[in-house]
């Protein structure tokens, strides 16, 4: 199929290739938001006051060595959850048709959030349960640095011509994309789910931890970042081109997408409700030594 013409093109999605090696602006965004949010979640177990309300704490619920382990787990949790969540969920027929596609194809994208968080929820329970860590405690911090990596995700995204939006022709600022084969001007939902998934949620979620300590309340952040998430998501569905897994008689109305946050919203205003409703962490957690994990 010949690329559509006039379409957004300012940006090779392949940075450089040597022989058969080629980097690709998708897969430069998943290392940078791994590496950055490790970054930021040591900086916030630097900071013991952020995690209690005692006056005086000497330490956060989790040390450097647990979360240089956590963030590899949940590397892996992210790539293998993601790729198998996209495939089960908007490309089932690829398992028999192309099975080897569900491996090679990873590099030109397509990955599920909503796969990649039950792989991040499996890396987080077992490193918390091996380690001795409250896994709220866990789920905060990741939930604290995830919008980091949607941010660059959805723009990698973007500039991959992919998960494009829906048609709209009178629209200023409307986009064609190569890969469409309809080549008609549509939203760029890559860029709105990157400013709200992304940009919004990652301010919204550090202010209430540098101005409001959320992060005492365990909990609390894992929640605003579930439900904030939800929210966004299903708002932008309503401008992304929507999947064809759903039934004919609920296309146009209801996505997958939406379906998929409907339980993400629920759990996250539980934890709200849970962390709101429990009185704040007066005791810092205990850091545990960097070799004494708990081997099965």
């Amino acid at each position: 199929m010949a690329p559509c013409p006039a379409s957004f093109d300012l940006i090779d999605p392949v940075i450089f290739e040597i022989g058969p090696f080629a980097l690709r602006w998708y897969a430069l965004a998943y290392i940078a938001g791994f590496f950055l949010g490790l970054f930021y979640v040591l900086k916030l177990i630097a900071r013991p006051r952020l995690w209690t309300t005692h006056a005086s704490p000497k330490a956060a619920p989790m040390d450097r060595a647990y979360v240089e382990e956590l963030m590899l787990w949940v590397m892996v949790g992210v790539i293998v959850g993601g790729r198998v969540g996209y495939v089960l969920f908007y490309q089932t027929s690829a398992l028999w048709e192309r099975p080897l596609w569900v491996i090679t194809g990873i590099t030109e994208g397509g990955m599920s959030f909503h796969g990649g968080l039950i792989g991040v929820m499996l890396a987080m329970i077992v490193t918390a349960r091996l380690w001795k860590i409250p896994l709220l405690n866990v789920s905060d911090a990741v939930a604290a640095a995830t919008p980091i990596g949607l941010l660059l995700g959805r723009l990698a995204n973007f500039i991959n011509g992919e998960l494009w939006g829906r048609p709209a022709p009178d629209l200023p600022w409307a986009m064609r994309f190569a890969d469409d084969p309809l080549c008609a001007l549509r939203h760029p939902s890559q860029l709105y789910e990157a400013f709200l998934e992304g940009a919004v949620l990652l301010a919204l979620i550090a202010f209430l931890i540098w101005r409001f300590r959320a992060l005492s309340r365990p909990g609390l952040v894992t929640g605003v970042f579930l439900a904030g998430y939800g929210v966004f998501r299903a708002f932008v569905e309503v401008f992304r081109e929507p999947d064809r897994h759903m039934p004919e008689a609920l296309q146009g109305y209801v996505t997958m997408g939406m379906l998929l946050c409907v339980p993400m919203i629920a759990a996250g205003a539980y934890l709200i409700w849970r962390s709101l409703k429990a009185p704040p962490a007066s005791v810092p957690g205990e850091v545990r030594p960097e070799r004494k994990k708990s081997r099965p």
